[in-house]
């Protein structure tokens, strides 16, 4: 037996000091005065608590004139270890209760003031059977098992008791729930600070077991059944992939045998049962996924035509993968042993892929794309906004038709041979290319003649078109010119000189900012197209108060001459660069790293009652040598919040950044989640710059950061 914590409660020491009445009046032993020699007193009795079998003695006088001694419950001893006058001893009886004792003496009796109390140490002797599962009956022996509130299984599992289905000061007797697990059994008083005695040996917890699962390899959506012992305890079963089954789902459940659906997405992995007690059994071996066998005709084919799959346990399928993992569509009707899958429209040559819902992957053939064949077109030449026809074979997997000039033809009638394609306007002299649906380009043998009478370009005068200002063209016939077509759709209505090479006309106001081309149409009603130019320029600045930094020297005090923090750039004010007074200009030319470009942390800025909802931030940059692709990015300071501006200027076909002279840059304040709704007072205003290369600021000039509302 093995006892971790004995507590008595509410017991005196050792021996306890007692008050005694006799015959009705009050011994001098306690608070009385002294009475005659011959009477018996008692002084006290102990020790306390006791243990049922141990030797209690009482201390007195006269003591040797004890008749009896009456324990509770009216058990009388006569039997005395030691009779003498100032000593009485006796054994405590195995059956004896707390209470009051009882001297029996010729003068009458003496009753304890104290009630005797008693050491009650709980003991487990054993415990049967040894292995049980749940719902079994175990018996637990010992003694003072009636003490006993609750008896406590592994792993932490209560059962009170209320719940013994008998119990007695030898045993106790319980059902074994199933929350159970092997381990040491204990059994407490359960009191705030309990008495706990715990087993020597281990009870053990049957579970469940394996002694097959079939099918393995198994496919999914069919029956897996597995058999073993004490699989009724079992609430559900683990698949691989994560998949749980209750038993609630089970499609039969009994003590020797589980029958289950294994789900569609099931992948390779253990069985897992789960009994109530949480104790996982698992299988030695994996379970495996069945896979299909796949065979596929025909092996070149056009895009968007079907393919025919036979094989094995094809309804396993989830999507087929075609080249540049493109997938496929399975159409309504397949079997398990044939499916029909159209090709993607933009697939490209390359191994098809079938892949199951558990994710398993089974190879197929390469296939082929049929490409078109471009044989001819008919006329060879032709004006713009006329037709002409392009024969071949396999041309119903044309998706676009490009003219030399990089401009697409609008696709009319269409058959596996023939399409019937309008001349764009912009076309130039040169190759016709067909591109498919998959982007594969055919190229025509021979070029296509453009038969034009338009004016030719010789150049602008102008680096940019500026709304409001006169755009210059110079060329030849110019004459032929009766309209011109800005981007956004919108026609010039002014014009200034005008003659056969030379055109001077008004770039209208609402013009489509960025890099566009100009349309033109003749008096013939034929169409061209100028080269692309940049339209824009600095906008005005509308609310002086809402200024940043201008870098003028003045009242503001918002100059480089103090706010320069990284010495990065410099202040200029070359007349022929200037667009107002002072610009901040870069001097670095090459610069690899972090750098302020401009910083400030003065009382005047920013602008009162500034909200990123309602407002813009805006500069003036101009970037006359061009930033390399890979360079680095600018940062805003806002009153100590960064955000991410990008590397200003325009993106030039190269990767580079530049611009056409001055040009506002616009940030929406709106989309930075970073910045606070109302831009604080405090904290550093400013610019900064990291870059991993080379880095060339010379070119970089900037003027008029502000705020402006929307």
């Amino acid at each position: 037996m093995h006892k971790i914590q004995i507590k008595f409660r509410n017991w005196v020491l050792l021996f306890a000091t007692l008050c005694v009445v006799s015959a009705g009046f009050l011994l001098t032993s306690c608070e009385g005065e002294e009475e005659e020699d011959t009477k018996v007193v008692l002084y006290s009795f102990g020790p306390m608590p006791i243990a049922r079998g141990a030797e209690l003695k009482f201390i007195g006088a006269n003591l040797d004139k004890v008749t009896a001694v009456v324990l509770p419950n009216d058990i009388t001893i006569t039997a005395f270890t030691k009779k003498e006058s100032g000593l009485l001893t006796l054994t405590v009886p195995q059956e004896a209760m707390p209470g009051y004792v009882v001297l029996k003496t010729p003068d009458g009796n003496i009753t304890t003031k104290t009630p005797i109390g008693y050491s009650e140490p709980i003991s487990i002797a054993g415990f049967t059977p040894a292995t049980v599962k749940a719902g079994d009956e175990l018996t637990i022996t010992g003694d003072y098992l009636n003490l006993v509130g609750e008896v406590i299984l592994t792993d932490r599992v209560t059962v009170a008791m209320d719940d013994f289905t008998s119990h007695s000061r030898t045993e106790i007797k319980l059902i074994v729930p199933a929350e159970a697990q092997t381990g040491k059994i204990a059994v407490s008083n359960a009191e705030e600070e309990p008495i706990i005695v715990y087993s020597a040996t281990d009870l053990t917890v049957a579970l469940p077991a394996f002694t097959s699962v079939t099918p393995n390899p198994v496919k999914a959506g069919t029956n897996l059944t597995i058999a073993g012992t004490n699989l009724d305890l079992v609430l559900s079963v683990g698949l691989g992939g994560g998949k749980v089954i209750d038993a609630a789902d089970f499609v039969s459940h009994s003590a020797t045998e589980i029958v289950l659906q294994v789900p569609d997405d099931t992948k390779d992995g253990k069985v897992v049962m789960l009994p109530a007690s949480g104790v996982e059994v698992t299988t030695a071996d994996d379970l495996v996924m069945v896979i299909p066998t796949v065979s596929v005709t025909p092996v070149t084919l056009k895009n968007g035509q079907d393919i025919t799959v036979t094989g094995t346990n094809l309804d396993l399928i989830d999507h087929v993968i075609f080249g540049g993992d493109k997938q496929g569509t399975i159409k309504d009707g397949g079997t398990a042993t044939e499916i029909l899958v159209t090709v993607p429209n933009d697939a490209v040559d390359g191994m098809v892929t079938f892949v199951t819902k558990a994710d398993k992957e089974v190879t197929g053939p390469n296939l082929t794309m049929i490409v078109p064949a471009f044989s001819s077109f008919s006329p060879t030449s032709a004006r713009a906004n006329t037709n002409i026809t392009i024969s071949g074979t396999d041309l119903d997997l044309v998706t676009r038709v490009i003219f030399t000039g990089d401009i697409e033809g609008t696709i009319g009638a269409r058959t596996a041979t023939s399409l019937t394609v309008t001349v764009p306007v912009g076309a130039k002299t040169g190759k016709i290319t067909i591109v498919t649906m998959n982007g594969t380009e055919v190229v025509s043998a021979i070029d296509f003649t453009l038969l034009a009478n338009l004016p030719t370009f010789d150049s602008y005068s102008e680096f940019r078109g500026e709304p409001g200002k006169i755009l210059t063209i110079n060329g030849t016939n110019l004459l032929l010119v009766k309209e011109l077509i800005f981007p956004g759709n919108v026609p010039a209505t002014a014009y200034g000189v005008k003659t056969d090479t030379r055109i001077e006309v008004y770039v209208p106001m609402d013009v489509t900012r960025g890099y566009g081309t100009i349309r033109l149409i003749t008096y013939e009603g034929e169409e061209g197209i100028f080269p692309e130019i940049f339209f824009g320029a600095t906008d005005p600045i509308v609310d002086p108060s809402l200024m940043i930094n201008n870098f003028e020297v003045g009242a503001d005090g918002h100059d480089l001459s103090w706010d320069n923090w990284g010495g990065a750039v410099e202040l200029g004010n070359d007349p022929a660069i200037a667009i107002s007074g002072n610009y901040m200009h870069g001097v670095l030319s090459a610069l690899n790293g972090w750098t302020w470009i401009w910083g400030c942390n003065h009382d005047q800025m920013p602008k009162p009652s500034v909200t990123k909802a309602d407002h813009y931030l805006k500069m003036d940059v101009n970037i006359t040598r061009p930033f390399a692709a890979g360079t680095g990015s600018f940062v805003m300071k806002l009153a100590g919040t960064d955000i991410d501006i990008g590397h200003l200027g325009i993106e030039n076909p190269d990767g580079s950044w530049s611009t056409p002279g001055w040009i506002t840059v616009t940030f929406d304040l709106a989309t930075y989640s970073a910045l606070p709704d109302v831009i604080p007072s405090s904290g550093d205003w400013g610019m900064t710059l990291w870059t991993g290369v080379d880095m060339d600021l010379t070119g970089l000039y900037v003027d008029n950061i502000r705020f402006e509302h929307k």
